[in-house]
């Protein structure tokens, strides 16, 4: 978790995991991946196959994500109860949005959070209870995704807010909420607008990228972290293109 933490602010990188087996995880790993963000939110994971891939990334020495369906409090505390090292939350439009997504991470009287200290966050009860609770008042990672307009305006106050690990700009859903291309000029002013708001608040800021090439330019702007491409992406390139090599020489 202290990776995550540190690291988020020095071009950390990601990508995203979709797929239900564990190798998924382990590739990401032994290809030198920072961290993996598990998928709930688009994919038909469920939250047995998510537990694995948090423990097979923990045993990596990789920090597992989860992005969450929702701002659902049972959700949140089970991934983060499973040993996520935090949660990334879509479709954080307001700072009170943002307030009860931050009380469902952390346990009284910060937040909302049952106690289940027999889970692997608390190393199944070995853990004692004060190290499990400060573990997760203090070290699980709230990241918020701003993924429209109105997001973005009020991108100050939600990066402000105590408890706020990073924040997240979703620039596809962005742009189809403007109903503007991803790469217009609407949406870049208000990426512009983000990147001031998280740097004013101290907070990292991260964005989805399709290619390296995506990846770097994202750094280059300012973002403090990328996520990029995701396992069946991966692996649907590769395939297509072994087969274009093929049937171009067999021509």
């Amino acid at each position: 978790m202290a990776r995550m933490r540190d690291g988020i602010n020095g071009g950390t990188l990601g990508t995203w995991i979709k797929l239900a087996g564990p190798e998924s995880v382990e590739i990401m790993a032994y290809a030198g991946f920072d961290f993996v963000v598990i998928d709930l939110e688009h994919t038909a994971l469920d939250l047995g196959a998510a537990s694995n891939h948090i423990a097979m990334a923990r045993a990596l020495g990789m920090d597992p994500l989860v992005r969450v369906p929702d701002h659902g409090l049972s959700v949140i505390q089970r991934v983060l109860d499973a040993g996520a090292a935090g949660v990334v939350v879509p479709h954080v439009d307001t700072a009170e949005q943002a307030r009860a997504v931050v009380r469902a991470t952390c346990f009284p009287p910060r937040g909302d959070r049952g106690s289940g200290s027999t889970s692997r966050a608390g190393r199944w009860g070995l853990l004692p209870r004060t190290d499990y609770l400060e573990y997760g008042n203090e070290q699980a990672l709230c990241v918020v995704q701003l993924e429209s307009e109105v997001a973005i305006r009020n991108a100050k106050q939600i990066l402000a807010l105590d408890g706020i690990g990073a924040g997240f700009v979703g620039t596809a859903d962005l742009s189809m909420s403007m109903g503007v291309p991803a790469g217009s000029d609407e949406v870049d002013r208000l990426v512009t607008s983000a990147l001031a708001a998280a740097a004013a608040a101290g907070v990292p800021l991260g964005t989805a990228c399709a290619t390296s090439d995506q990846a770097l330019a994202a750094l280059d702007r300012g973002y403090d972290y990328v996520v990029v491409s995701n396992d069946t992406s991966i692996l649907a390139a590769g395939a297509r293109a072994i087969v274009n090599a093929l049937k171009a020489t067999a021509r």
